[in-house]
């Protein structure tokens, strides 16, 4: 019986189908496998490119664009497009099969032609001057797979916008050794980081078009039948599955790594993925009791998202194994056990006990500041005794102190800490801290493996949690994060938590979920500021890229909030008249507060809101919430509204630069990274706006 694959790019296009398009490509591809000679139910196009690109018909003005095989029933999906645009693309683009992957690959044949064609002109009248891949030799360039077409085309690139230009209608396997080259990677470590986890297994046979679909993976999803097919379009996690880049599935299914692992990358390239299919690994070839396995990360409503892709990815006896958690919520539920309710004390409550501490032994310094110095040096290191804190590292604490203010604040912090043990009185970071020392107490480890996503955001205290919560040996630790999204100040070194990545610790860099218009703006809100890595180093967004190319973003101001509200109300309809679902839109601000007027503004405009995390929301509502709470949650288009210097920094957040310049500092790239966040949350529409003065953490960047 003939069976229907689908290609990635269409996928990732079904949704920005209008639906009742949509619906007739269901219909359409429900009943493709119905046809006993599928074949006779494509239509060859006149002109094309390719004998094996056949169009099956969607309804009068829509065409899918198919790939059938000279033998075998496999056929692929690659496209649905209006009539006259299929029939446009199939005349332009090939398909083959490349020699050394063997991976099936999709050109525009006629455009690279033209390119070089082009270039070749130019060279005759420009002298030939340098090239982007001159030091390149030809022989490596087609031992990493790039053939005879892509290489005359490589070989007319000067510089990096150059690529930029032409990668999107290159065969993306080609694109990426070429980016990586330009990107600065040696020859050697081309060939180890990209080429070596695509080879094909034993020779490649070019015209085995069927056999090079089964061995393109993350490109191309194999389904079992027309039910298989369907749920694709119901399930995003079944989409996940397809999106496994070769780099990708090869760290999530790697039979064993011999201690803890590492996996780092920027928004969009695929560490949660990484991070489910790791924790399927281990369910799946592992004999494991029943929740042995822990998923974990920073917040309740992240854990929840991965709950529920657990539950999708997992088969029951697999799902069996694994406890989903926030650590939070583990570690309260370990003290509970142990010492009986847990009462979280209040921001305020802190703030006044901690005042009321340091008056009582006369020392003239901020609570904030103090707060700050109890929770990143004394709970940080876990500091017990005068002489701890005397000799404890103060990384990011910006202010000196004698050895005098030093004894002072430890009398006041102590006194601090005692007064909440002795009311009773916990904090998420206190909790965690006990908890560690309860776990690490017991004769034998409660997991067998932990998997954590958003790493850089746990404190240390957390750290020791997780340490205690699995025995140190093969496959223990499997972390995903990214420095550039830490949102919450904690610095952390994995060394000094006894957990050693040494070998095991890999930086994903292809964004498969932001346009490189969007991405290209959020970056330069960095600034070009690298940031503290978990390991003792530093992490910078060199060499990381998008796959995918869109609109720019719109950045505007206007004149009043009101003013600002009403054009955000009319840029949402527009994005609604161009296909897009409310429900895949996101509009965030700074604080809650300023998203509630927000909300109230737009509601008067017409535009039906809801929170960000809300359930059971009318499908007209566009979701509106905070920076913080967008992390984990992707939109085709975000706004990002009220970011204005009033807002962004947000005053109460930095520490003021004369009473503490290294936190100031710190603290505003905290700010930057919240911003950065929010930003590449959006797949394909990034709006931002303000109302008055311009936030300067907002970068100017003009078009390329």
């Amino acid at each position: 019986m003939p069976t229907l694959a689908v290609g990635v790019d269409f996928l990732s296009e079904f949704g920005r189908l209008q639906k009742p398009v949509q619906k007739l490509t269901r219909d359409a591809l429900g009943k493709f496998a119905e046809h006993t000679h599928a074949g006779l139910h494509l239509e060859k196009i006149s002109g094309s490119r390719d004998a094996r690109v056949r169009t099956i018909r969607i309804d009068q003005g829509w065409r899918g664009i198919v790939l059938a095989p000279e033998k075998g029933d496999r056929f692929v999906l690659l496209h649905v497009m209006p009539h006259d645009k299929a029939n446009s693309w199939a005349k332009t683009h090939t398909v083959s099969v490349n020699e050394v992957s063997g991976v099936v690959e999709v050109r525009d044949v006629e455009r690279l032609a033209e390119i070089a064609d082009a270039e070749a002109v130019s060279d005759t009248a420009d002298g030939g001057e340098q090239r982007l891949f001159a030091e390149v030799s030809d022989a490596d360039l087609t031992r990493f797979g790039i053939d005879a077409q892509i290489l005359a085309v490589a070989r007319t690139i000067r510089d990096d916008e150059g690529l930029d230009a032409v990668a999107p209608i290159m065969p993306e396997n080609q694109a990426d050794v070429l980016r990586a080259l330009a990107a600065g990677f040696s020859v050697e470590q081309v060939w180890s980081d990209v080429v070596a986890p695509r080879l094909a297994e034993g020779p490649v046979d070019t015209d085995d078009l069927d056999a090079a679909v089964e061995r393109t993976l993350g490109r191309i999803a194999l389904v079992d039948g027309p039910d298989d097919l369907l749920a694709l379009f119901d399930k995003p996690l079944a989409m996940w599955r397809v999106f496994l880049h070769p780099s990708q599935h090869e760290l999530a299914y790697r039979p064993t790594f011999w201690g803890s692992a590492q996996v780092t990358g920027g928004p969009g390239t695929g560490k949660t993925v990484v991070a489910l299919h790791r924790v399927k690994h281990l369910a799946e070839t592992r004999d494991l009791p029943p929740k042995s396995v822990l998923l974990t990360t920073y917040t309740r409503g992240l854990a929840d998202a991965l709950e529920r892709d657990v539950a999708r990815l997992l088969d029951e006896p697999q799902r069996a194994a694994v406890q989903v958690l926030n650590i939070d919520r583990w570690a309260s539920a370990v003290v509970r056990e142990q010492r009986g309710a847990v009462r979280i004390a209040t921001e305020d409550e802190l703030r006044d006990r901690m005042t009321h501490a340091a008056q009582a032994v006369g020392l003239d310094l901020g609570a904030s500041f103090l707060l700050e110095e109890w929770r990143h040096v004394v709970l940080a290191h876990a500091v017990t005794d005068v002489d701890g804190y005397l000799s404890a590292p103060r990384r990011g604490r910006g202010r000196g102190l004698t050895r005098n203010q030093k004894h002072r604040v430890w009398e006041a912090v102590h006194r601090f800490a005692d007064g909440l043990r002795t009311d009773g009185l916990w904090t998420h970071l206190t909790v965690a801290d006990e908890a560690a020392r309860l776990v690490a107490a017991r004769p034998e480890r409660p997991f067998r493996h932990v998997v954590v996503d958003e790493v850089q955001d746990l404190h240390p205290t957390q750290w020791r949690l997780l340490r205690a919560a699995v025995a140190t040996g093969p496959d223990d630790l499997f972390l995903t994060g990214d420095p550039h999204q830490r949102i919450y100040g904690n610095h952390v070194s994995l060394r000094q938590m006894g957990i050693s990545v040494g070998g095991r610790s890999t930086r994903l860099k292809v964004n498969y979920r932001t346009t490189a218009e969007i991405l290209r703006w959020s970056m330069a809100v960095m600034s070009d500021v690298a940031v503290a890595d978990l390991d003792e180093g530093m992490d910078s967004l060199s060499g990381y890229r998008s796959a995918l190319h869109g609109a720019e973003p719109e950045i505007l101001g206007a004149r009043t909030p009101d003013d600002e509200a009403e054009e955000l109300a009319l840029a949402v309809e527009q994005w609604r008249i161009d296909g897009v679902s409310p429900g895949d839109v996101a509009v965030v601000c700074r604080t809650r507060r300023l998203a509630e007027k927000l909300a109230a503004r737009l509601r008067a405009h017409g535009v039906t809101t809801a929170g960000m995390h809300e359930t059971d929301v009318p499908a007209e509502a566009v979701r509106i919430g905070t920076m913080h709470g967008m992390k984990g949650l992707e939109f085709r288009c975000v706004a990002v509204a009220d970011a204005g210097a009033a807002h962004l920094p947000l005053p109460v957040a930095v520490t003021d630069a004369a009473e503490d310049p290294v936190r100031h500092a710190l603290d505003v790239q905290q700010e930057r990274c919240l911003l950065f966040v929010a930003c590449t949350r959006a797949r394909e529409r990034l709006r931002v706006s303000w109302s008055g003065t311009r936030s300067p953490l907002l970068p100017e960047v003009s078009a390329p």
